[in-house]
């Protein structure tokens, strides 16, 4: 058991020393989705650290493997849907993302362990109902 624990333990060490790096591209605020000063808070507060350029990373993010997954997390998030380049998007993007946005922030974002480290970040049902109704999407 002692010897499990060093192996762990060095493996762990050895962990920082493999690079992580999420990056903020530059983009251009004309390409920013247009949303009501409400609406732009609320995504801001919930939604940018994953779904933006605008990530603001936590202290934990230099700690191997937390490093590993906030990577992963903020390069997928960005995939699916990127509030800074909104206006890149065709009409039919724009509409199958906002027809995402209903279906997952009713139930799935933000990711719970996401809220669990920042409290902040937790959408209250009026502010689902808000989001929701902004989609203009009906039930699926």
């Amino acid at each position: 058991m002692k010897n499990f624990l060093y192996i762990v333990f060095i493996i762990l060490i050895l962990l920082q020393f493999i690079p992580t790096k999420v990056e903020n591209p530059k983009t251009d605020k004309n390409l920013e989705i247009k949303v009501s000063s409400e609406l732009s808070t609320i995504f801001k507060r919930s939604c940018y650290d994953c779904h933006s350029n605008e990530v603001k990373l936590p202290w934990y993010n230099s700690i191997a493997p937390a490093s590993f997954y906030i990577q992963r997390h903020v390069n997928l998030g960005r995939q699916w849907l990127n509030f800074s380049t909104w206006e890149n998007y065709t009409e039919e993007e724009k509409d199958k993302k906002l027809k995402g946005i209903f279906r997952t922030v009713y139930a799935a974002m933000p990711l719970a362990s996401y809220v669990s480290l920042h409290k902040e970040a937790k959408l209250t049902k009026e502010e689902i109902k808000l989001i929701r109704d902004w989609t203009g999407k009906a039930p699926f």
